[in-house]
């Protein structure tokens, strides 16, 4: 009986021991799964921040020296890098007790994404200059951005910060995640200025002063065209993808950006148009722009059309436009 009595208390102990052992790995286990979930978090937010927000918003105070178009580009290439985030958040192994921070954390990112698309589509217009409303819309836009960095702040970090702690987990932080870089991004008047570089009044027009640019001619290899207007049929040998290159003379006392030539040729009844923006402009002086015109007819007059379009402040654009006859040979 004493034997018997020793090999259960033996074995009792063995048992606890190994049901102790047992819940111990357990633990470890959950306790490194959660680890590990607040350390791809913090890695996800940090690239996002590091990343794209700086890129971002270093692409949008520096628009003024690109075309709008690059603009756009850039920051269609840090929306892909947004849309990359939010697709390695969602591969996520997440642990049970991590969902609700989960759930916020893939809407942050999502915040994220949806405002670099709507922006990405508004600065264009912010730059040239042809819709009024666009920098009032793309500081509505980072509103969004504010958002997200709210919901990461009130509820992605403190939630993975409270399961961390209940399951003993004291030694590791999550990391803050600030993706608009400061709150003047919400003024519409600020943004102006920073896309531009040009310092809106107060009731948001741009600054006193004369605008606006002007067509001195236009030549095609050299040959400097007639204008329609001397009743001149000009007469080119350029071949089918003649390059015609049009001077443009900034006429008003600001320096511009981003402006904007069209060229429109028409033959035989049917049309087509060619544009170029120049990058920047400068008061009193003349850019060369080249516009290559492809397959235009050989033998038959084309009219040329050109016209720089208007900037904003600009109340004179009689002389933004002129025509030309041509025949290319």
């Amino acid at each position: 009986m004493v034997r018997r009595r020793i090999a259960f208390g033996v074995g009792l102990a063995l048992l606890i021991l190994i049901i102790l052992i047992i819940g111990g790995c357990l633990k470890s286990r959950s306790q490194q799964a959660l680890e590990t979930y607040n350390q791809q978090v913090s890695q996800i937010v940090g690239e996002s921040d590091s990343q794209v927000s700086r890129g971002l918003f270093s692409a949008l105070g520096g628009a003024s020296g690109s075309t709008p178009q690059q603009v756009e580009q850039r920051i269609n290439e840090y929306r892909q890098q947004a849309q990359t985030q939010a697709a390695n958040a969602k591969a996520l192994s997440v642990p049970s007790s991590m969902q609700s921070a989960q759930r916020y954390l893939l809407l942050v990112l999502d915040l994220r994404e949806e405002a670099l698309t709507k922006i990405a589509n508004l600065v264009p217009s912010a730059l040239s200059g042809q819709n009024s409303n666009a920098t009032t819309e793309v500081a509505g836009d980072m509103e969004i951005f504010l958002a997200s960095d709210i919901v990461y702040s009130q509820r992605v970090a403190p939630l993975i910060q409270q399961e961390l702690r209940s399951s003993g987990v004291t030694s590791q932080s999550t990391a803050a995640s600030h993706f608009l870089p400061n709150l003047g991004w919400l003024d519409p008047t600020t943004v102006q200025q920073r896309l531009t570089g040009q310092t809106p009044t107060e009731n948001g027009s741009v600054p006193p002063g004369n605008y606006g640019h002007e067509l001195v001619g236009a030549s095609v290899g050299g040959v400097k065209l007639e204008p329609e207007s001397t009743e001149t049929l000009n007469h080119v040998k350029a071949g089918s993808t003649p390059t015609l290159t049009v001077e443009v003379k900034n006429s008003g006392e600001h320096i511009e950006h981003g402006v904007k030539v069209d060229v429109k040729v028409t033959s035989s009844g049917q049309s087509k148009t060619e544009s170029h923006t120049i990058n920047t402009t400068e008061p009193g002086k003349t850019v060369n722009v080249d516009i290559p015109l492809e397959g235009v007819p050989l033998g038959k007059a084309s009219k040329l059309e050109v016209k720089i379009e208007k900037v904003p402040g600009e109340d004179v654009t009689t002389n933004n436009e002129g025509t030309y006859l041509v025949v290319f040979e």
